[in-house]
C-alpha cells in the first residue's frame, strides 16, 4: 500500500485511487489503512459484504482494477505490484481516458 500511495501523490490530479478492504475488524483496518495510506489521497473503506469484490468478481487480495472515466475495466492485475508496474498501467489507462 505505500507504493499506491506514493502513487496517489503523483497523480492526485489525474487519478482517483480507491482501496477497499475485507476480512478484518474495521478497527484494525482502519489503524492498519492509517499507517500505510499516509497521503491522505487514497479512499478506503471496510467492504464488509464484499459488494465491491463482489461486483469485480474478486474474491482475494491484493489485487489492483483500474477503471476507466466510462466505468470499464481497463486492466486488472492479481498480487502486489511494484510501483514501476502500477505506473506503467496508470499511463495506459491515461492513454487510453485522456
Amino acid at each position: 500500500m505505500p507504493v499506491v500511495d506514493g502513487l496517489a501523490t503523483e497523480y492526485q490530479d489525474r487519478v482517483a485511487f480507491v482501496a477497499p478492504a475485507w476480512k478484518a475488524p474495521l478497527n484494525a483496518t482502519s489503524s492498519r489503512a492509517n499507517q500505510l495510506l499516509r497521503s491522505g489521497l487514497v479512499m478506503w473503506g471496510l467492504d464488509e459484504n464484499q459488494r465491491i469484490f463482489s461486483a469485480y468478481g474478486v474474491g482475494y487480495q491484493p489485487v489492483t482494477i483500474l477503471v476507466g472515466a466510462d466505468k470499464t475495466i481497463v486492466k486488472t492485475l492479481h498480487g502486489g505490484q511494484g510501483s514501476s508496474t502500477l505506473r506503467a498501467a496508470i499511463e495506459e489507462l491515461l492513454s487510453i481516458s485522456g
